[in-house]
């Protein structure tokens, strides 16, 4: 199964998709870990533009084909790279979900950002006035909603794991 977890930065898809990857002993890809490696490396590329969503399906697609359940964290912003993992999994013969992760507080979701480091060397973090600027496309198709406001992060991994569809 490919678990496809979207969201604005600061949402808590990170938290969520390491917290799922441990749990399920799943594969866990993240594009920002990606595209910081894309970067640093001896291509530099910069901006990456579509190469780390390229690599990461790439690789996703491989896992599933092994029967592994995958992770994909990525804020997934407009409905084509969301079909695109959805591509991803059907080509591998595979399940997905869709997971939309928000936080619905705003004064919340702004302390979230502003207040986080970065784990991942170079990556600069957005500030709250570009992820109120982000492009994000409204959603088109069925999905599981997760909403972190004023929740713990165990709480709303127990949310997910109850509304996948049955893992095989």
């Amino acid at each position: 199964m490919l678990i496809i977890l979207s969201g604005l930065p600061g949402a808590r898809k990170t938290t969520l998709g390491r917290a799922l990857a441990t749990q399920t002993g799943g594969i866990y890809l993240r594009i920002d870990t990606i595209e910081q490696a894309l970067k640093r490396s001896r291509l530099m590329l910069d901006p990456v533009d579509d190469a780390g969503y390229a690599a990461a399906m790439a690789i996703a697609g491989d896992n599933l084909k092994l029967g592994r359940i995958v992770v994909a964290d990525s804020v997934n912003p407009i409905e084509l790279t969301r079909k695109a993992w959805r591509v991803t999994a059907r080509r591998a013969g595979a399940s997905f979900a869709d997971v939309e992760v928000v936080c619905s507080d705003a004064a919340e979701h702004r302390r979230r950002v502003e207040t986080r480091a970065s784990d991942i060397e170079g990556l600069v973090q957005p500030k709250w006035a570009d992820v109120e600027a982000r492009e994000y496309e409204p959603w088109t198709n069925d999905r599981i909603l997760i909403d972190t406001a004023g929740r713990e992060p165990a709480d709303c991994l127990m949310e997910l794991v109850d509304s996948l569809p049955r893992m095989a």
